[in-house]
């Protein structure tokens, strides 16, 4: 069945999310991140089994945010002109997904491992940054 003519779209928009608000930031993963370290801390330094249950399951949350707003980055912000320009780019974003996930802050309560995450997504910030004086 064909729509009446009326009701046909006389203009096709396309944008990078379903809603094209624009407002991309590093800092919603670095927030995550230093959370997810800051909890790692708080799990060394408690002998009570319930709180440190409560700890990793909430790291765990976390890391997970770490990973989303990275590949929110990675999948809506980041275009091929920026990969182009930016050629290491996607090391940064490997290492950083990885070491938020299960092999990384996921799978450890190590604060050592929350640093070099955020070491890594600083690397992102970094060339984010650059991206938007341009």
């Amino acid at each position: 069945m064909r729509l009446p003519r009326f009701l046909t779209p006389t203009l096709i928009a396309s944008a990078h999310c379903d809603l094209p608000c624009g407002v991309y930031d590093p800092a919603q993963a670095r927030i995550e991140a230093q959370s997810v370290k800051a909890i790692a801390e708080k799990y060394q330094a408690s002998s009570d089994p319930e709180f440190r249950t409560r700890a990793l399951i909430i790291k765990e949350q976390r890391a997970e945010l770490v990973k989303h707003h990275l590949w929110v980055l990675w999948t809506d912000y980041f275009k091929p002109p920026h990969f182009e320009k930016y050629p290491q780019l996607h090391g940064p974003f490997n290492k950083a997904t990885k070491l938020a996930g299960a092999g990384g802050a996921k799978g450890t309560a190590d604060p050592a491992v929350a640093d070099q995450l955020l070491a890594t997504i600083e690397e992102i910030s970094t060339i984010f940054w650059e991206t938007k004086q341009a």
